[in-house]
């Protein structure tokens, strides 16, 4: 059986100009990255005269676990079979970070013969988006610490910087530090740390703006600390926003690359769903739904995550309306979901499927509150046996849900034809009624609580005196008209990642609330989640290497 790796090898990529003019897309508007990616200029917004925006359709899924779920390889796969059912499509993904790249979770470009191309580059360095957000990122940290050192004119209090510095790679070590040690020349000693690049606040700006001047305006409102006298200090205080600005000028271009069957793909922007919001940028989904009549995206983890934050950040904000979702479910990880441990996971077990089956439920119960309709994606392994099939589509019948085998990874987008059809009359037949699940105006804890019981299913909301002093605060300052961003482990409905299937009658706590007021939410950490990863035991890099042709080898 062939890796991901060497089917993305073996595949005949068409040059990156054909994939664009599939699109409409004139080679004077890309930024070729050499012959198969490409950075698209903003121009093709403006220049399209499409009368109406393409029909969106989202990808998202159950909790994950350790069996698999195989999100992104469902949404290339469908794209594919839209694609061979004679439809305009393109798809819009994220780009993968190198901290689950290697260490753990591993890509983000699908998989089998449901991938987008070239993966090797997509997964490592790909057009540098993901560096070029570092280096603003730390470059506002040098900044703020090179004011402080030259005397600290706006009077910031060393004590309550929240900045933080990033680097894309898992290092737990680097969660807590001490800075400017060595004498006076060094700077001023403080304490920092280090979070992810993918969830830092730049990501999502980027990946929220909708225009250059967008883009300026929401980083110079990015809050870095407070003063002495407790007043928020912002990068506009600064004076730096146009720098940074700069920095990001080629990250901002949304890139076009293309999957196995020569199906156009933007990917752009990769915050995670559990720490971020976990959505591709704005401008590349407007831009795939300039140029296409379907857009299949994805949001990060299961529907209490990402697409929950995909319906009430992303598409309130850029007035997106999306108009069906798939949620994707293995019966491999129902199994898990239903207490089989991973070992025995390749055995039938027909009752603990239908056991898991409650957190697939809970998931549906979430698209069922935005009033949108949905199919389940059977995502196939070959361990299914034809009983656990039969069950699963028999709950799903008795539910009144739609629901469709796939088998992307190995057939590509014919194993997705099924999956294509079914969202194809959701897109004929239904009328959506999108609406996020609060109003702005509503209070933050209202917003909290309404996320935390319809979308977690919990029975309350508690906070420690920190995050109620913090809500106080930023209701004072006039922010609670923003959305919330929760941060939660991805593997449970509730906070406690070992509680699968469907937990009841558990309390969120809410122990940290952080301003991303440039991003333009309310980021509230729940249970034990970290913004800085660690790496496994095993860690994915021990596998890779590069050959004497010079190709990667062991990268999945």
């Amino acid at each position: 059986m062939l890796s991901d790796l060497e089917i993305a090898k073996n595949c005949n990529l068409e040059s990156i100009e054909t994939i664009a003019e599939k699109l409409g897309i004139e080679s004077s508007d890309l930024i070729p990255y050499g012959k198969d990616k490409a950075k698209v200029s903003l121009d093709v917004l403006t220049k399209n005269n499409a009368t109406k925006p393409a029909d969106l359709v989202l990808v998202t899924s159950i909790n994950p676990t350790p069996a698999g779920e195989g999100k992104s390889t469902v949404t290339v796969g469908l794209a594919q079979a839209l694609q061979q059912l004679g439809k305009s499509v393109s798809c819009a993904l994220r780009e993968p970070s190198l901290g689950p790249v290697m260490g753990i979770k591993g890509g983000a470009t699908g998989g089998g013969y449901s991938q987008v191309v070239p993966m090797e580059s997509i997964n490592l360095h790909f057009t540098g988006d993901i560096h070029a957000i570092t280096a603003a990122n730390n470059a506002l940290s040098a900044l703020i610490d090179n004011h402080i050192f030259q005397g600290n004119a706006l009077n910031i209090d060393i004590r309550r910087i929240t900045w933080k510095r990033v680097v894309d790679l898992n290092d737990r070590a680097l969660r807590e530090v001490i800075i400017g040690l060595g004498g006076v020349k060094q700077g001023i000693p403080r304490e920092d740390g280090f979070t992810i690049t993918v969830a830092s606040e730049i990501m999502a700006v980027l990946c929220l703006a909708d225009s250059y001047d967008d883009l300026k305006l929401r980083l110079g409102r990015m809050i870095i600390g407070y003063t002495v006298d407790d007043e928020p200090v912002t990068v506009k205080d600064l004076a730096v926003e146009g720098a940074l600005t700069l920095l990001l000028k080629e990250a901002f271009q949304p890139n076009l690359v293309q999957t196995l069957e020569g199906v156009p793909a933007f990917i752009h922007g990769g915050p995670f769903a559990n720490i971020a919001h976990g959505c591709n940028s704005v401008i590349a989904t407007k831009m795939a739904s300039k140029v296409s009549d379907i857009v299949v995206t994805e949001a990060g983890f299961g529907a209490d995550l990402g697409a929950e934050k995909f319906l009430n950040i992303k598409s309130r904000m850029a007035e997106l309306n999306p108009k069906a979702v798939v949620v994707v479910a293995t019966i491999r990880a129902l199994k898990m979901h239903g207490g089989v441990p991973v070992a025995d996971l390749d055995k039938e077990n027909v009752e603990a499927l239908l056991d898991g089956l409650s957190n697939l439920k809970k998931h549906t119960e979430t698209i069922e509150a935005f009033e949108l309709p949905y199919v389940v994606a059977i995502n196939q392994f070959t361990s299914d046996t034809k009983k656990e099939v039969e069950a699963l589509t028999s709950w799903c019948q008795t539910e009144g849900i739609a629901v469709a085998e796939t088998n992307v990874w190995k057939d590509g987008g014919r194993g997705g034809l099924a999956l294509g059809k079914e969202v194809l009359k959701l897109l004929e037949e239904k009328q959506t009624r999108f609406k996020p699940l609060y109003p702005l105006d509503a209070s933050l804890k209202e917003k909290i609580e309404k996320v935390a019981t319809t979308v977690y299913g919990a029975a309350g909301v508690d906070y420690n005196k920190d995050a109620e002093e913090m809500i106080h605060r930023l209701t004072q300052l006039g922010f609670d008209n923003l959305p919330i961003c929760m941060a939660k482990t991805q593997y449970s409905l509730s906070d406690d990642p070992t509680l699968l299937g469907r937990p009841k009658d558990f309390r969120l706590m809410i122990r940290e609330i952080r301003p991303s007021i440039g991003a333009g939410f309310i980021v509230c950490l729940t249970g034990d989640v970290l913004t800085m990863p660690g790496l496994p035991k095993q860690p994915a890099a021990l596998q890779m290497d590069i050959g004497a042709d010079l190709e990667a080898i062991g990268l999945f």
